[in-house]
């Protein structure tokens, strides 16, 4: 294998063993093959590190660190890098064997194209396909498409261009030593979004997706509603940390994304069985913009629905809540 690695697969890693071997596999099995992976131990203390040992391949590198978060771990893996392209992937998910050929030939083939990223489908805990997925918009993506619906989707996406990481890295001047940050470490929840739209507003980048599921985007519903005000608490601080400079377009668009950010915690809520808040969420939403509903009619009235059908027996409700997520998995669901 070539010492000179085209594309640097980054897998944080803390305290998951039973999904790191799917997802270093996954890798393995790509139908492109030069790349390395870095692995990043981000602290763990289970069995991940014993079991990625187990996997012996000469392109898997591990580089260990203190618990830091995703963001951290992300910024140590792609300073490790080699390669000209970043694919990042969360180690609880893992991708279709042609995610990388596909985003190389899209890179390749688009040289505007900054940040690649796929289509997603969903799966549960034991890796089995929910039947719904991000099926998001594709080309002429603009900011405020970043900032009020994210079309990435989510972690395990992106194919990012190293040359795009470096225009936008931030370095610590106090530090005795070179320690770029890309994804902000200050963040635990809402660090991609926050990137996503420091590349939008201060290069000249573009992002555009493929037209092909091939993340697959692990579902977990544990602890959902003990974190849904962390997670708009995060969100609030990452639209902060890109205010400066951008205070017109922020003015005209936050009401927008606040309003959809607060439609998806509400699903959120849904999920964990939260009917209350899942209620009063949705209300926000549409008080906050209520373009929402005037955008994404549908969306929003389903949403809608399930937050006031969530106050149902719960058995009652699992059945209408999957008729519900199926419909808008078949557009996207984010």
């Amino acid at each position: 294998m070539s010492e000179n690695p085209i594309i640097s697969v980054v897998v944080p890693m803390y305290n998951v063993e039973q999904y790191i071997e799917r997802c270093i596999r996954s890798v393995l099995a790509q139908t492109y093959e030069n790349f390395e992976i870095i692995c990043v131990n981000d602290g763990c203390t289970d069995n991940t590190l014993q079991i990625l040992a187990t996997i012996e391949d000469p392109r898997i590198h591990v580089v260990h660190q203190s618990n830091k978060g995703l963001a951290a771990a992300r910024n140590t893996g792609i300073t490790a890098a080699r390669g000209i392209y970043i694919a990042l992937l969360d180690s609880d998910d893992y991708w279709a064997s042609r995610k990388l050929e596909r985003h190389l030939k899209h890179l390749h083939d688009n040289p505007h194209v900054g940040v690649s990223y796929s289509q997603s489908l969903f799966v549960n805990e034991q890796g089995k396909l929910l039947g719904i997925g991000q099926f998001p918009k594709l080309k002429n993506i603009r900011p405020q498409d970043i900032l009020c619906r994210n079309p990435v989707g989510n972690g395990s996406a992106a194919v990012i261009r190293r040359r795009v990481l470096a225009e936008i890295a931030v370095v610590d001047l106090d530090q005795t030593r070179f320690n770029p940050s890309f994804f902000d470490p200050a963040l635990r929840q809402s660090e991609d979004i926050e990137c996503w739209l420091r590349i939008a507003l201060n290069t000249q980048w573009k992002f555009e997706g493929i037209a092909e599921p091939l993340t697959y985007y692990r579902v977990n519903d544990g602890g959902l509603s003990a974190n849904i005000q962390k997670q708009k608490n995060s969100w609030d601080e990452a639209m902060r940390k890109n205010l400066r400079g951008h205070e017109g377009f922020f003015k005209h668009w936050l009401p927008l994304a606040e309003a959809y950010q607060k439609r998806y915690l509400a699903r959120r809520a849904v999920q964990s069985g939260a009917g209350l808040q899942a209620l009063a969420l949705i209300h926000q939403a549409l008080v906050t913009d209520p373009r929402i509903l005037v955008q994404e009619p549908s969306r929003t009235l389903v949403t809608y629905a399930c937050c006031w059908l969530s106050t149902l027996p719960r058995q009652l409700f699992k059945v209408m809540q999957s008729s519900g997520m199926w419909f808008l998995g078949r557009y996207k669901i984010s």
